[in-house]
């Protein structure tokens, strides 16, 4: 039997010392379904700390990411309160954190099912993610990165845009880049071929888990690009064809 408090204090326990381990899976079998147990016990701790949930995060919305990690669906993540950056990023307490450019939605009522998602967009930005494993390497298979609540370590969202006033999201180009080089350049249709339907995956994850999209959350629909390594002592932007630019410092 999976004992999900131990897996949820080791990998809390990781993310507290900045310290990388071996794959949860190394240790024993982990299915789907007890990994999101572990994620949802992982984040019980953090709240527990005085954080609170804002949002969600989606990962494996690119058609390659489903074919690297042999799986058919996206995964998600929760974010809490912490991870949301202003403008200055304190590396110090990541283990090996990478950045990648992201479309963001504002939610402004509650989302129960699919059928609320589109509705329920206040607000569309462009924004970035950065993701840290606790894993060794960044190698893990997928109920590993699961329960590591999928990589989330912070966040960033520019200003918010009337989704009417867009005349679409689904193929907005992006570019990132650090220190004023080009680092990466992409479009929203990588993200499942439009960001909406992202945002209406999370929607039917959030509705399985119980666990409804409330108004003032943001939702991250996925990486438009590759994730890279980033860098201390850095200054990173991402723009998106109009909806502007969201920056961000390191130390």
């Amino acid at each position: 039997m999976t004992d999900i408090q131990q897996l949820a204090t080791t990998l809390d326990d990781a993310v507290r010392d900045v310290r990388a381990i071996a794959p949860l899976t190394d240790a024993g079998p982990l299915d789907v379904a007890d990994a999101y147990r572990v994620q949802r016990a992982v984040v019980a701790r953090r709240k527990a700390r005085g954080e609170r949930i804002i949002g969600v995060k989606m990962g494996f919305t690119s058609r390659a990411k489903m074919v690297q990690m042999g799986v058919d669906d996206v995964i998600w993540g929760l974010l809490t309160d912490t991870m949301l950056v202003e403008s200055r990023l304190d590396l110090g307490g990541l283990i090996q954190p990478r950045i990648e450019p992201e479309i963001a939605f504002l939610i402004g009522s509650p989302v129960r099912s699919v059928a609320d998602a589109d509705a329920a967009v206040a607000g569309v930005a462009v924004g970035y993610e950065v993701l840290d494993s606790r894993y060794r390497d960044f190698a893990f298979t997928l109920p590993d990165v699961i329960a590591d609540n999928a990589s989330a370590a912070a966040f960033g969202v520019g200003s918010w845009h009337d989704p009417h006033d867009l005349g679409g999201i689904a193929n907005i180009g992006l570019v990132m880049e650090i220190e004023g080089r080009l680092t990466q350049t992409g479009s929203s249709a990588a993200i499942l071929g439009d960001p909406m339907r992202s945002l209406r995956a999370a929607a039917r994850l959030a509705e399985q888990a119980g666990i409804p999209l409330e108004p003032g959350w943001v939702v991250l629909a996925g990486a438009a690009t590759a994730a890279v390594p980033l860098p201390r002592n850095a200054h990173v932007r991402v723009t998106a064809a109009g909806l502007g630019s969201v920056e961000v410092t390191t130390a």
